[in-house]
């Protein structure tokens, strides 16, 4: 586009169009500096999966099913404790007003947050039962995870077939499920102004406090929109297909089974996805009201919300990151579209040992989804030797991340092929570049397993 920029000015032969555009080409590549250049793969999917050991693929029913009785186990401890927590500790410190009262509200602020990461665990386990790496039976799988997602009050088959199409074309920008990049239109960003700007690239400085005056960049709004985010991302996903797909007719939801991402042969799996959702309300009805709604309230709603939180904060930054590119259905492999995410590591020891390593191995995830959690890593180690300066990784405090994201990946050209997202300045991190070093002029069907 930034080619056409060049040529507005005058109605050259085709001949001299076509020179034009090839100095053009070269000068753009000249500007590049190294350092902003993003190669754009060229992978088979073949050679992804044959770079990972064959033995990464095998799936164990029993060991996934431990790390269900492991989870199940630490947030029946979080609940013991929490139910006698007078008799077990306060009773014993003599503490009264004031300080017993902080005490208390410190003790099951604790406890929500360690059952939300535990809970969350449960999420990422019911996940790999919906890509089938939970067993090698699909029945099982199925069962596993309608039980599970019902628990942590996610409609099971819904979202298992919604998170499918997102793995089928991750990184493409019509068909892709989730975080789907706005565009300048979207945005409501005037048209560019200068030459580099398509780009993102050498933008003046007056230029970029234009499009910061804009579109408005504030600190408060970002961190608005953020705690809205992670509050009812995931709920507003289900019911109202928030950050998907914007074509998608009004009112899709996970919930009608007449929804445009399912099919007619989904109907009955959409039914109980629905049923499952309704048990646990039922369940949750009753615990009210045969305890109270009060204590049903901050042992699960709050923990529910932190669930929620962790899910949204994950795979915000799986997916969003100013190092990502984004293909249009010009340029979009299943290939390229696995390698559209990058791995990172969750505070320490929680995001391998209770995250079950969705953060750190999810490359590896995005090329096989079948390969189980405890094999992943393995997977991940020998794809980082295979992919080399392909492979993504960050280790940034993913909190970090999280802000520089928000205030940095804001918008994405229209009708460019490969695209990055831009600040609120217009700014790009890289530039893509094809095989033969010049600057970029700009599938797999998912089935049923069997």
């Amino acid at each position: 586009m930034s080619t056409t920029l060049r040529q507005r000015a005058s109605s050259p032969t085709a001949k001299g169009v076509a020179e034009k555009a090839q100095v053009a080409r070269e000068v753009e590549a000249k500007e590049v500096a190294e350092g902003q250049k993003f190669i754009v793969p060229n992978f088979t999917v073949k050679q992804l999966l044959d770079a990972i050991p064959a033995h990464c693929f095998h799936r164990n029913g029993w060991r996934s099913s431990l790390y269900i009785v492991s989870d199940l186990t630490a947030i029946g401890a979080c609940a013991y404790l929490a139910l006698n927590m007078d008799s077990l500790l306060l009773n014993k410190l003599n503490m009264s007003g004031a300080a017993l009262t902080a005490a208390k509200i410190a003790l099951w602020t604790l406890y929500t947050f360690v059952t939300g990461l535990f809970g969350t665990g449960i999420w990422i386990i019911g996940h790999e039962c919906g890509h089938q790496a939970f067993s090698s039976s699909k029945t099982v799988n199925n069962a596993v995870g309608w039980v599970l997602h019902s628990f942590v009050l996610v409609p099971y088959h819904a979202w298992r077939i919604s998170h499918g199409r997102h793995h089928a074309a991750t990184g493409h920008l019509t068909r892709d499920e989730v975080f789907v990049p706005k565009t300048r239109k979207m945005r409501g960003i005037e048209e560019p102004k200068e030459e580099g700007e398509v780009q993102g690239l050498n933008i003046s400085a007056f230029r970029q406090h234009e499009l910061r005056e804009a579109i408005e960049e504030s600190p408060l709004s970002t961190l608005f929109n953020a705690v809205l985010q992670q509050l009812f991302g995931f709920p507003s996903y289900l019911i109202r297909n928030a950050a998907g797909q914007k074509h998608y007719p009004k009112g899709t939801n996970h919930f009608n089974p007449e929804a445009i991402i399912f099919k007619p042969q989904h109907r009955m799996q959409i039914i109980m996805s629905n049923i499952g959702i309704l048990l646990n309300f039922a369940t949750l009805a009753y615990w009210s009201y045969q305890r109270s709604f009060s204590e049903m309230f901050v042992m699960y709603i709050i923990p529910y919300l932190w669930v929620n939180n962790w899910l949204v904060f994950i795979t915000y930054l799986q997916h969003t990151d100013p190092v990502l590119p984004h293909y249009s259905a010009n340029k979009w492999t299943f290939a390229r579209g696995a390698l559209c995410t990058i791995d990172r590591n969750f505070m320490g020891p929680i995001g391998p040992y209770i995250f079950h390593g969705i953060c750190e191995t999810h490359v590896a995830h995005h090329i096989s989804s079948k390969i189980p959690h405890y094999h992943a890593w393995e997977a991940t180690e020998a794809l980082k030797t295979f992919l080399g300066p392909h492979y993504m990784y960050s280790n940034e405090s993913m909190f970090a991340s999280f802000w520089r994201s928000f205030r940095e990946c804001i918008f994405i050209e229209d009708n460019e092929d490969i695209v990055f997202y831009k600040n609120y300045a217009g700014v790009a991190k890289y530039i893509p570049v094809e095989e033969g070093g010049n600057v970029s002029d700009s599938g797999v069907d998912m089935t049923e397993s069997k």
